[in-house]
């Protein structure tokens, strides 16, 4: 499994997909399920989905498709391009980065967010960190004509220039990690969906615009309208120096739950897992001896906010993987903890027949 899931993850990454334009992801995703046996169908956002029936509760499985990036919002007169961000970009990470601009599939053009040369750079200039609409990209041509003549209009999708590769044994590193790595997840628990006798109604999804507004999942929860909700996404790893102190999540030591997620900035929303949800996470990972770690944030946020609100209320928790790095163009997971999430989440949805209760005073 891990090889496999290694190059689907590889696979993945190497396409962009910025929220809002993750066409090429999801028809990726869904030649992938084809090649399982797997039917799915999209909807008028772009969210992908494919049924599992079954009996019991119904569960809607996801994870969302695609990246933070840029959007082009003015070309100079000499062919630089200026870019407003999309999503959570790190203002700090920016100058000097490789960027492609999505104009179409085999047309896309790539450029470098410029870097003030050093030797012109004044003391006072070091330590600064500009703002996105400071700074531009150079696409190597000549004037506002040529770039255009190249199909960079305003408004064109720009993402960090896709790279992916193993790093030591078992690490891999590059673009979107966040979150095709939850992809690759989701399409092992597929291969294992298809192939199960029994089971709840499972409908897994890979969604759209998570990265910008975080409720491209919402139509489509509202029309599926699960009883249970399990959303996959990253889990902050702490185990570099520059995250002492933020939780006990560690690279290759498993996948992990959150018990509090909270943005605290700008859009208050957050996730308080169901207690059931909860029970079902640590009573599957004891089953499959997988450790199971356990994360506590504020500054995180996922589309499971918005789909906990569905109808009378899903019960709902978020899973993932820990990662280092976010949002930077070098992200890096571990691919044992993609496997072992694998096997946590189909050890799950083993555990959730037409008797699984959702009331928490069985809980609590």
């Amino acid at each position: 499994m891990k090889e496999r899931l290694k190059e689907i993850l590889l696979t993945l990454m190497r396409l962009p997909g910025l929220s809002g334009h993750e066409d090429r992801v999801r028809r990726a995703i869904a030649a992938h399920l084809q090649e399982i046996g797997v039917e799915s169908h999209s909807d008028r956002l772009g969210n992908l989905v494919a049924h599992f029936p079954g009996e019991g509760p119904a569960v809607m499985l996801f994870t969302h498709m695609d990246q933070l990036g840029f959007v082009v919002r003015r070309i100079e007169p000499d062919g630089l391009l200026r870019l407003v961000r999309l999503g959570g970009v790190p203002e700090r990470a920016l100058p000097a980065q490789d960027v492609l601009i999505c104009v179409a599939e085999g047309r896309d053009v790539e450029g470098i967010i410029a870097h003030k040369s050093h030797h012109a750079t004044a003391q006072s200039e070091k330590n600064a960190v500009l703002p996105h609409t400071d700074l531009y990209v150079d696409v190597g041509m000549r004037s506002a004509s040529e770039v255009e003549a190249a199909g960079i209009k305003i408004g064109t999708p720009v993402v960090y220039k896709p790279r992916a590769a193993a790093l030591g044994q078992d690490r891999i590193v590059g673009t979107s990690v966040d979150d095709r790595a939850g992809c690759a997840v989701l399409l092992e628990v597929a291969r294992a969906l298809k192939a199960r006798k029994n089971g709840p109604p499972v409908h897994l999804a890979f969604t759209v615009q998570e990265e910008f507004n975080l409720r491209g999942a919402l139509p489509l929860a509202q029309k599926i309208k699960p009883e249970i909700a399990i959303q996959i996404d990253l889990m902050l790893a702490s185990d570099t120096p520059d995250m002492t102190g933020c939780g006990d999540v560690v690279l290759g030591g498993g996948p992990g739950i959150s018990l509090y997620s909270f943005h605290g900035r700008g859009t208050l929303n957050g996730v308080i897992p169901h207690p059931a949800m909860v029970r079902l996470m640590e009573e599957a990972a004891q089953s499959q001896n997988t450790p199971l770690q356990r994360s506590a944030q504020t500054g995180i946020l996922t589309d499971l906010s918005y789909v906990q609100h569905v109808g009378e209320g899903v019960a709902s928790i978020d899973v993932g993987f820990p990662m280092r790095y976010s949002h930077s163009a070098r992200e890096v997971c571990d691919l044992n903890d993609l496997v072992a999430l694998s096997g946590l989440l189909v050890a799950a949805l083993a555990g959730i027949d037409r008797d699984f209760s959702l009331d928490r005073d069985d809980y609590t």
